[in-house]
C-alpha cells in the first residue's frame, strides 16, 4: 500500500489513536463495502472506531487491535492496487481470516486463486487450510479433506478438477459418490435407476455450474469428459489421464474404500472429500474415510488435510449450528 508513514500516535489514558494519511483512497471504498457495512464489521470485529477525512484514515482502540486492522488494510490496498479483483465476499473472510489470525498473508493466501471458466473468473481460498489443500492437491497425487459441512472441501476439489482440465493436464473429470445418504435407501425412490441415484449427485451438478457454463457441461458429460457416477460404478476400473474426485467419502465401507483408492491410474489424481461426524452407515459397519485417516497419514504422496469449524466458509449461522451439534453428543 502506498501510504506515508504514520503522522503520530496519541495516548490518552489506555486509548491510542493512529492517524494514517493515505497518498490515495481509490480504493477505500471497495474495501468499505456499501453503505460502509465492511466499515462497520471491521469496527465490531477489532472493537475499534474508525473515521475517514479526504485521504486520512483514523483508528481508535486497542493498541493491539489498531495493528490488526492497520495490517489488515495494508494488506487489501495492496492486493487492489496490483490489480487483485476482491469482491465484498471476499473482503469479509478477510476480515474474518485477520481476526483469527493477526499474523497471516493475506497476500499469499489470496495468490493461491485456481482459474476456472473465463466467465466464471478465480476462486479464491477462505482460509489458511484451503489454502494448504490446494497445495496439497497441487503436490501430490491423493488428498484426503476431511472436516465438517461448509469448509469447501468439496468445492474446492471440483475447482481444481475444472482449472487442471481446462489446462489439459487431465482427459476427464470423475466425480463419485456413495449412494448412501441419512438413513434413506434407493429403493424407496421412484424411477429408473439413473432417476434414483441423480439426487445423491446434484451436489456435483452444482458445484460444477458455479464453475462452468451450463452448456459446457452438458456437452462435456456428453462427451465423456465429465463423468458423474455412484461410488459402486467404479469397481473394476483403472482410471488413467484423470482428475477423480470421491465426496462424502465417510459413508463408504472399507471395502469400497481400499476399492476406489486401488482404482488410481497413469497421471491421474483423487481427492477424498467427506465429514467423519456425518457416518450413515449402519452402527455395525466401520466408515473407510475413518480407517483411511488412519493407516495412510504416513505414506508419502498422500496428504491428510483437517477441516475445523473455523473453516466454514458458509453462512454465519452454519458455523454456529455445526458448533452447537459438536457440543452434544447426540
Amino acid at each position: 500500500m502506498n501510504k506515508q508513514s504514520i503522522k503520530e500516535t496519541l495516548l490518552l489514558s489506555q486509548i491510542t489513536s493512529k492517524e494514517l494519511l493515505l497518498e490515495t483512497n481509490q480504493f477505500i471504498p471497495d474495501i468499505f463495502g456499501v453503505h460502509d457495512e465492511n466499515l462497520k464489521n471491521i469496527e465490531k470485529k477489532f472493537s475499534v472506531r474508525i473515521t475517514t477525512r479526504e485521504n486520512q484514515i483514523k483508528i481508535i482502540g486497542d493498541p493491539d487491535n489498531i495493528e490488526m486492522v492497520e495490517r489488515l488494510l495494508d494488506q487489501l490496498l495492496s492486493m487492489l492496487s496490483s490489480g487483485n479483483k476482491l469482491v465484498n465476499g471476499d473482503i469479509k473472510f478477510a476480515i474474518r481470516l485477520m481476526a483469527e489470525d493477526p499474523q497471516i498473508d493475506l497476500v499469499k493466501l489470496f495468490a493461491e486463486r485456481i482459474a476456472v471458466a473465463p466467465r466464471k473468473g478465480f476462486i479464491t481460498p477462505k482460509g489458511a487450510n484451503q489454502r494448504d489443500m490446494i497445495q496439497a492437491v497441487r503436490e501430490n497425487d491423493i488428498v484426503l479433506a476431511i472436516g465438517p459441512a461448509g469448509t469447501g472441501k468439496t468445492y474446492l476439489a471440483v475447482a481444481m478438477a475444472v482449472e487442471a482440465y481446462m489446462k489439459r493436464n487431465y482427459k476427464r473429470i470423475i466425480l463419485t459418490r456413495p449412494a448412501v445418504e441419512a438413513g434413506e435407501k434407493l429403493g424407496f425412490l421412484p424411477g429408473d435407476i439413473t432417476e434414483k441415484i441423480n439426487p445423491y449427485l446434484m451436489p456435483l451438478y452444482d458445484a460444477l455450474y458455479e464453475m462452468v457454463e451450463f452448456n459446457q457441461v452438458q456437452q462435456m458429460l456428453q462427451d465423456g469428459h465429465i463423468e458423474i457416477a455412484p461410488l459402486a460404478y467404479m469397481r473394476g476400473r483403472t482410471l488413467n489421464d484423470s482428475f477423480i474426485i470421491l465426496d462424502e467419502a465417510q459413508n463408504s465401507t472399507l471395502p469400497q474404500m481400499k476399492m476406489f483408492l486401488t482404482r488410481l491410474g497413469f497421471r491421474s489424481k483423487m481427492v477424498v472429500t467427506g465429514d467423519i461426524t456425518q457416518v450413515d452407515l449402519s452402527k455395525n459397519t466401520k466408515s473407510g474415510l475413518i480407517h483411511a485417516q488412519e493407516i495412510l497419514k504416513n505414506i508419502d504422496g498422500i496428504r491428510i488435510i483437517q477441516f475445523k469449524e473455523k473453516d466454514v466458509v458458509r453462512h454465519e449461522l452454519v458455523k454456529k449450528i455445526v458448533r452447537a451439534y459438536d457440543q452434544t453428543n447426540e
